[in-house]
């Protein structure tokens, strides 16, 4: 049965999107069967995955709005991941979704059939603690959060998570956190450095090892369809997501065995 993680941070610019893409192609190459959904209305994780997010003939919009089945929607991205498609069409969604009855339920409905096809399913969130993050909160087993080390970052990240823990209380009690990454790193900044140390004090090992660092070629890759993995493996970036899946693979193989001793305890 897949994991679902959300990837989210409501601060923009943190390389959310670009995870999802790059983690999504990793994991597809470990080869594990994997699901992106687009839940942002800017469609971005729909381009970087080679999909045209204006000739789609159904998108993660449709399924919100409960107008397609969530298995109708989906379509294989050139890496080999399958993917939920998003476009702008997603704030509609979000304006028509207000008045409904169990608004935030409508993605772990749509999600729950699929869930047995797949090892990982991945959900790039918008910016924002909006409704469509919340659906992606209440769907979701974990948060992976990508962040940036800086002042403003740290402020973010104590919001997101009190928004967890309140989802925790109202609708989805067994949501973790996966995991904070650190992002668009760079090893000669003073204050990145002080930040990443603040992280590891107050998260320990859900700080992931892995660290993300600036690269030039992890931006160029969307421009060209593709993830770093399937862009330019060999580079900094590519190398760091590879790890990334490394370490994700790692703990759900642990969660697992645990899972096993608890039942033969």
């Amino acid at each position: 049965m897949a994991r679902i993680i959300a990837i989210a941070n409501q601060k923009g610019g943190v390389g959310k999107t670009t995870t999802a893409v790059n983690l999504a192609a990793a994991l597809a190459r470990a080869p594990q069967r994997v699901l992106l959904v687009d839940l942002d209305a800017q469609g971005n994780a729909t381009m970087g995955s080679g999909v045209d997010k204006h000739q789609l003939e159904a998108s993660t919009c449709d399924v919100l709005l409960q107008e397609v089945d969530a298995a109708a929607a989906i379509v294989t991205a050139p890496e080999g991941f399958d993917l939920m498609p998003g476009n702008i069409d997603l704030t509609a969604a979000e304006i028509q979704l207000m008045e409904s009855q169990g608004r935030e339920l409508r993605l772990k409905s749509a999600l729950d059939p699929l869930r047995d096809n797949y090892d990982f399913i991945l959900i790039d969130c918008p910016p924002a603690l909006s409704l469509l993050t919340l659906n992606a909160l209440t769907a979701a087993d974990s948060v992976l959060v990508p962040m940036q080390c800086e002042y403003y970052a740290l402020e973010g990240l104590s919001a997101l998570m009190e928004t967890i823990e309140a989802m925790r209380t109202r609708l989805n009690p067994g949501l973790e956190i996966e995991g904070v990454l650190r992002t668009m790193f760079d090893i000669r900044n003073n204050l990145a450095n002080a930040v990443s140390g603040e992280l590891t004090n107050h998260f320990g090992d859900k700080v992931f090892r892995t660290i993300v660092p600036r690269n030039v070629r992890v931006a160029e890759a969307p421009s060209h369809g593709q993830s770093i993995v399937g862009y330019d493996r060999a580079s900094r970036g590519g190398v760091a997501y590879l790890g990334l899946a490394g370490e994700i693979l790692r703990r759900q193989a642990d969660r697992k065995k645990q899972e096993q001793r608890m039942e033969h305890a």
